[in-house]
């Protein structure tokens, strides 16, 4: 990521600093800004900038208000905060810091330090930025790995339980991959996962969506927002698209291609489920999907999205 590529959010209550502010950075960032603490929070949730800077004294909620408020909510809680204030005292400017600031500027701003202040803590925030991206990247296949889907399924749960909206969620395992890896070998397996991973990621297209590898040859979606006919759907277009890719498997029971078999659950999350119920869920109907012959879509008959079986 460039510095052009940064976003960077401005919050103050007068409109003359903010223009000051946006003179200073414009040039090398996308600058947003707001003129009040609830409606940095918005816009920090909606647009996720790279950095905040914040002033401190605003009407109504102020900047040490709004920088908890930041840093309570897990998707924001991760971004920069500076403080900018014509406060000075050392007393003032370690209130911010305990507030989980990661600086202070004092007014009125010099455009050298605000220019450099900002630079390194970009710099610092995309080292950590890249260092948790591949912490959550499964290294053959380039898609998120078992860790990110247990993070990512929690927090869409919760999300889908304050919401009342319907959570899905789809199980794939490729169909025979054993026998493929003992007959073609275990380069061509690797191969085969990476090629199956990309097509089905092509797929899973919308920005709400996850795919992730689960564990060897299995691979899970979560679909937040998708009902049972939904999850469907899209699972069936994960089926085609594997099997439209032509990868030859002369040991599949099923077919002559790599092909793959898919369980699917769907349920609006609620105070009194276990989340690992809801993956048993999947599992299960995957399970079935084997029984059935393979190469085939499944659903948990017991959980869907209207409650009613």
């Amino acid at each position: 990521m460039t510095a052009n590529d940064s976003v960077i959010l401005v919050v103050d209550d007068d409109p003359l600093n903010v223009k000051l502010l946006i003179g200073i950075l414009e040039s090398a960032y996308e600058v947003l800004f707001a003129l009040d603490g609830p409606k940095a929070v918005e816009l920090a949730v909606q647009e996720q900038p790279d950095l905040i800077l914040l002033d401190v004294l605003m009407p109504g909620q102020n900047g040490y208000q709004t920088c908890r408020q930041l840093k309570a909510k897990t998707d924001t809680r991760d971004i920069p905060v500076i403080f900018i204030s014509s406060l000075s005292d050392h007393e003032d400017e370690a209130k911010g810091l305990n507030c989980g600031a990661i600086d202070y500027i004092s007014k009125p701003v010099n455009a050298a330090i605000v220019k450099s202040r900002i630079g390194n803590h970009l710099e610092l925030k995309h080292a950590r930025d890249l260092l948790k991206q591949q912490a959550t990247i499964d290294q053959l296949t380039g898609i998120a790995n078992r860790r990110r889907f247990d993070e990512f399924l929690l927090q869409e749960w919760r999300t889908m339980q304050r919401e009342a909206k319907p959570l899905s969620a789809i199980m794939i395992d490729i169909d025979y991959f054993k026998p493929f890896n003992d007959h073609y070998g275990h380069a061509a397996g690797d191969a085969c996962l990476s090629k199956v991973a990309k097509i089905m990621n092509q797929v899973i297209s919308r920005p709400s969506d996850l795919l992730a590898r689960y564990g060897g040859e299995e691979f899970v979606c979560v679909l937040p927002n998708t009902d049972r006919d939904g999850v469907e759907h899209i699972a069936e277009n994960l089926r085609d698209a594997v099997q439209a890719l032509a990868e030859p498997h002369n040991k599949s029971a099923v077919a002559h291609v790599v092909t793959v078999s898919l369980g699917c659950a769907t349920t609006i999350p609620t105070s009194d489920q276990l989340l690992s119920n809801f993956i048993n869920s999947a599992d299960h109907a995957l399970y079935r999907a084997k029984e059935r012959g393979r190469n085939c879509v499944m659903s948990h008959p017991l959980i869907d999205d209207t409650g009613d079986g």
